[in-house]
């Protein structure tokens, strides 16, 4: 370890232990643990720790009036809970969390990516869908209308489980049967036409071939009713007429469960005849999502994966991001990148309908981060927020969607999505995106059938240790044997490798059968 002397203690370089993102940053970020006693040099100053610093938590390396606002990445993320010392560990015991205001600054740092040039064409060998949209998986769907047909549903798809089905129809990659805890004693309003959404998403959704769906008889959430609500008629494989029944008209339990089986294997034949077939990138729509984030979420996987979501942008395809209790206090540099004023004063109502729903139920929107957050390093909503939103890179904000809505347009866009991954993801997941990326620093084992989820760590420390986990390591950025550009790069050529048919870790595990989980929205009666 290179080191000079100060009167006799040896003097570390600041920078080979911990990273200061911008100038203006009150705090560092621990690389590796600092014991307390350490002295660090930056520039012409030192300063010592006064109490031990975990990897990935923050150090203090000015003072800090009490109340002041504290910065990292050139942002704020907190105020001082009393006067906070150069040296000083900084976390939950002596920042908290106020309201401030924001500059949204609409529109004014909207920065067009450049295009590839025209000899730099990427492609992937997906499944051509309707409307020239692309599967990257061949699945056929059992989907219930509500929570009293998701055994009965279960029960069919498990009747294709194990070898036969590959052996037999080796272009059809499962049969799912996606199930949920709602579908009744709900509103006949926005709550059930916000599942009816959902649903719909999954039976449209490119990466599946083939669907069944599955009613009681008496629930609010009608199976015709859908299908007619939701357009679905011509949904069906080849245009041919969807396969609904409710298992109080065919007789019970064990009469659905064969009539439904026999729709099923009607199925698999016209699913086991598609054929992957090259076709550009554009037809990508990638959904954005982290969980179990860390002190190193925001400064390696997240920007890194910005980095690969701006590759596909600017070659055409569409990028998601979600999670908006989890953009809040960095609102304002995504709508900064709006295209026009009226997307970007669309984020914001969002915002404000959660700081309402927040309240409604006693709560507010800054209670966040997580114990296991907390734990990696992150003190506040606003720290996670800014650390969040890198996982958007740099292109403008093109389209807000509500949730479940489907993607239509290629660029970078946003949708409303509680936090919770199970649920965001499954918004991301319904509104069509075919291919995902979930960043963790605490090691989430998130999986997502019919979509591809890639895993990506933020530490070398959690990628060596849930290897069979992860599928690739952003560790190497705080390591610094890679950079943020040179690892976004690899998670790109990843991306286009798992939609051309690369298994992920998740897939290779069979993780993605319990993770549908529409958004329960009203009360339940």
């Amino acid at each position: 370890m290179d080191c000079d002397c100060l009167a006799g203690v040896d003097v570390i370089p600041l920078a080979q232990v911990a990273l200061q993102l911008r100038s203006e940053d009150d705090v560092v970020v621990a690389k590796v643990p600092i014991p307390a006693g350490t002295v660090l040099r930056f520039g012409d100053e030192t300063v010592t720790v006064r109490a031990d610093v975990g990897r990935g938590h923050k150090l203090s390396i000015r003072a800090v009036s009490d109340g002041a606002p504290l910065r990292k990445y050139g942002q704020v993320i907190g105020f001082a809970r009393g006067e906070i010392r150069a040296g000083d560990f900084v976390h939950v015991h002596n920042v908290l969390v106020r309201e401030f205001a924001r500059d949204a600054g609409m529109c004014s740092e909207v920065v067009p990516l450049e295009s590839p040039g025209a000899d730099d064409v990427r492609g992937f060998e997906g499944y051509a869908r309707p409307g020239g949209r692309a599967g990257t998986r061949n699945y056929v769907a059992v989907i219930s209308s509500v929570n009293c047909s998701a055994s009965v549903s279960r029960y069919v798809a498990d009747r294709f489980r194990g070898p036969d089905l590959a052996r037999d129809f080796p272009g059809v990659d499962g049969v799912v049967a996606f199930t949920h805890k709602s579908g009744c004693a709900m509103p006949d309003d926005e709550p059930t036409r916000l599942l009816q959404r959902v649903l719909a998403g999954i039976a449209r959704h490119p990466n599946i071939s083939g669907w069944v769906l599955l009613g009681l008889g008496c629930e609010v959430n009608q199976v015709e009713r859908l299908v007619k609500d939701q357009q679905l008629g011509n949904a069906g494989p080849g245009g041919m007429a969807p396969m609904v029944m409710n298992i109080q008209t065919q007789g019970g339990v064990a009469k659905t469960v064969e009539a439904a089986s026999a729709a099923v294997r009607k199925l698999l034949p016209i699913s086991a005849a598609q054929r992957r077939q090259w076709m550009p990138v554009s037809r990508l729509t990638l959904a954005l999502n982290c969980g179990g984030s860390d002190g190193a979420s925001g400064i390696t996987a997240n920007p890194a994966l910005g980095v690969a979501s701006d590759e596909l942008v600017r070659r055409g395809g569409a990028s998601v991001l979600a999670e908006t209790p989890e953009i809040y206090g960095a609102e304002h540099l995504l709508t900064r990148r709006a295209v026009r004023p009226e997307v970007g004063e669309k984020l914001l109502s969002m915002i404000r309908w959660w700081e309402d729903y927040a309240r409604l139920h006693g709560a507010t929107i800054d209670n966040n981060p997580s114990v296991g957050n907390k734990a990696g390093g992150l003190t506040t909503i606003y720290e996670k927020s800014l650390g969040a939103v890198a996982k958007g890179g740099q292109a403008p904000l093109s389209a807000v969607y509500g949730y479940a809505e489907p993607i239509s347009a290629p660029g970078f866009a946003f949708m409303d999505t509680p936090g919770y991954d199970p649920v965001s993801m499954t918004g991301l997941v319904c509104g069509g995106c075919n291919v995902g990326v979930f960043t963790t620093g605490r090691g989430s084992v998130y999986g997502c059938k019919p979509m591809p989820c890639i895993k990506v760590a933020t530490n070398t420390t959690l990628f060596d240790w849930m290897r069979d986990d992860m599928d690739l390591n952003a560790g190497t950025i705080l390591d610094g044997t890679e950079t943020v550009e040179e690892v976004g790069r690899r998670i790109f050529e990843e991306i286009v490798a798992v939609a051309g048919g690369k298994r992920t870790r998740s897939e290779l595990l069979g993780i993605g059968d319990e993770e549908f989980a529409p958004w329960n929205l009203g009360p339940v009666f």
